[in-house]
């Protein structure tokens, strides 16, 4: 038995590890560790307090995966609900479905009888605010629902160190079943209703009983892409070792073009046991935690380094247009 993290996935470890010496399932400890980072409101990547898209609103995705029968879960862009995991883990359970998004997936999750949450905290507001300010108005900033080219603002107000932030749980359990589940609030400012990895089943998380897991944060666009998640356990069944697997579908990632790139993390186990982290930055850091220890333990992400691009639009022209607009 154990439990591998993202380095901000500790708060819940303990308790999952505890369902997990009860002989209880690892989908159980998954929800339990990841619910603890979604309630954590100085967690500004997920759950209560995360950041929100351009307009203010905090959009949450998660996605949950089980190894033993590759059923799978999730929900993108729910708005008013505190653990989209949760909601994710039931959409696994009780639809023929595997992803629900925006106002469907809030739907559902009124249905199930979670309660509806305020997601916005002051810390998250203010962030907010001066994260804009420098490049717009403060009449712009409050009118930002009524810019005609929101669109242009989604990359002259985005910092690219700001949009990593996930977190990632992968757990096996006494029965040898594994489970992943990932959650977010996704890309700090980020356009209303754009989904990264971490609900998309194969890019931000993937598990297979088999061969083993993986999950992703960082830029979901580049996972998207190539698939990031699924490559490593694709690689397993193939026959690389772990560490040979995570770094070939890290380095893939360098074989994309496009204006926007950035970085990338990723946590992965083998069937047998065997864990590994991957970060394109230096010093990065996960947690593991099995039934002898005590307390999780953070152990060093190898190092892959990776294109760094962000191409962006002139900013005069977006605010030109914008004022233009505004001013009618």
């Amino acid at each position: 038995m154990y439990l591998i993290a993202s380095s901000n996935g500790g708060a819940g470890l303990r308790q999952a590890m505890a369902i997990l010496c009860r002989g209880g399932r690892a989908v159980d400890a998954v929800e339990t560790a990841v619910r603890a980072v979604e309630a954590n409101p100085e967690d500004h990547s997920v759950g209560v307090g995360g950041y929100p898209n351009l307009v203010k609103q905090v959009e949450l995705d998660a996605g949950i995966m089980q190894g033993h029968d590759l059923t799978s879960g999730a929900v993108g862009a729910l708005q008013g609900f505190a653990h989209p995991i949760s909601v994710a883990r039931r959409v696994m359970e009780v639809l023929p479905h595997v992803f629900l998004v925006g106002e469907g997936a809030a739907r559902f999750a009124a249905e199930m009888g979670f309660p509806r949450t305020d997601l916005l905290t002051e810390a998250a507001e203010e962030a907010w605010a001066s994260g804009l300010q420098p490049e717009m108005t403060p009449e712009m900033v409050a009118r930002i629902e009524e810019l005609p080219d929101l669109w242009r603002w989604v990359e002259i107000a985005t910092d690219p160190e700001r949009i990593r932030g996930t977190v990632n749980v992968i757990a096996r359990d006494a029965h040898g079943q594994i489970c992943v589940g990932v959650s977010t609030s996704g890309w700090a400012w980020k356009y209303p209703g754009r989904l990264g990895d971490s609900p998309v089943v194969g890019a931000g998380f993937y598990a297979d009983d088999r061969y083993g897991a993986a999950a992703c944060t960082g830029t979901g666009e580049m996972s998207i892409r190539a698939c990031t998640a699924h490559s490593v356990v694709t690689y397993l069944k193939l026959g690389m070792t772990l560490e040979e697997a995570g770094h070939r579908a890290m380095v893939e990632l360098n074989e994309l073009g496009g204006r926007y790139l950035a970085g990338m993390n990723l946590v992965a186990v083998d069937h047998e046991g065997h864990h590994v982290g991957f970060s394109s930055q230096e010093g990065r850091s996960y947690l593991y935690l099995d039934p002898s220890m005590e307390e999780p333990a953070m152990f060093p992400r190898i190092h892959v380094p990776l294109v760094q691009r962000w191409q962006r639009y002139a900013q005069g022209t977006a605010t030109a247009a914008s004022c233009a607009e505004l001013a009618e």
